[in-house]
């Protein structure tokens, strides 16, 4: 775990999924095998435990991510010469289709940022500022809650933000946004004036916003939008791409907005695209009408 912390970077709630995949898969050992060292481990007892999670009814997804926190352990236990055998070379995983990510419909997402600016006490402008950001920046959940007041630049119009592996990016906003942000950070100075440059966003009670607390904000307000079928802090970082994709940006300026560490990650975000560009070439060219028998 330490390794994972200070070598790899990885986020404490990523690092907390690899510990919790890597305890169920010790409990099973011991408990169907009683077999506690990894010196033992042969590729039938790692293909068993995949057939038991299958049969738990675990989908594709989270099996893939669990063996994904399994390999990287034996990696690591190679590295350090405490195995040298790797039970895992010839294991092969459920296959995942591709699912689209869950995007908020453009007109219902701007209409409800609208609704939002107009309220002018703290807990209102807080709440703006967190969708403003989550959707005009398309940031993750946890570089929003790493943002301080001094991450805004507001001359220049944009942020500094803290992103996977400790890299450093700059986002560019709006002017709107910026002036949200002036504004809200005037009103937090006067309801907390203690809070200085600590977490830009606040509880009501003027601790450091969490996760918790900022998932239930996002959903509280995306309820409101039937179309949303996903309402979560990430599904605003999704909507933020694929518009962005709708209206012509470079797949590359995307992927650097988004922090991603290679195109791949980026691309799924022109499938919205091309799903609709599909449906207008089928209701608009006449070669296409025919074809469908219209």
């Amino acid at each position: 775990m330490q390794y994972l912390h200070y070598e790899k970077r990885f986020s404490p709630h990523t690092a907390a999924a690899y510990r919790n995949d890597l305890e169920q898969f010790r409990q099973f050992l011991q408990t169907t095998y009683g077999l506690l060292e990894m010196q033992e481990l042969s590729p039938f007892h790692v293909r068993s435990w995949v057939v038991e999670l299958v049969r738990e009814g675990l989908t594709p997804n989270s099996i893939r991510r669990k063996v994904s926190a399994l390999k990287s352990y034996f990696r690591f236990l190679r590295r350090q010469g405490q195995v040298q055998h790797n039970p895992l070379q010839a294991l092969h995983t459920p296959k995942t289709g591709k699912r689209l990510p869950s995007v908020v419909p453009e007109k219902e997402m701007l209409s409800l940022l609208a609704q939002t600016r107009q309220g002018s006490d703290f807990s209102s402008l807080r709440d703006s500022l967190a969708l403003e950001l989550l959707y005009g920046t398309g940031m993750r959940r946890a570089e929003l809650i790493q943002l301080s007041p001094s991450s805004a630049d507001l001359d220049q119009l944009q942020l500094r933000v803290l992103g996977k592996g400790n890299k450093e990016r700059l986002i560019p906003i709006s002017a709107s946004l910026g002036q949200l942000i002036a504004r809200y950070v005037r009103v937090r100075a006067q309801a907390f004036p203690d809070a200085g440059d600590g977490a830009l966003l606040l509880t009501d009670k003027g601790q450091p916003m969490y996760p918790k607390f900022l998932y239930h904000l996002v959903r509280r307000y995306l309820t409101s939008i039937p179309a949303a079928e996903q309402r979560s802090p990430h599904v605003l970082r999704h909507s933020f791409a694929t518009h962005l994709a709708d209206h012509g940006a470079d797949l590359n300026a995307i992927k650097t907005l988004l922090g991603h560490a290679n195109l791949a990650a980026t691309q799924i975000y022109t499938h919205h695209t091309m799903e609709r560009l599909r449906a207008i070439y089928q209701q608009a060219h006449p070669k296409a009408k025919i074809d469908d028998g219209g």
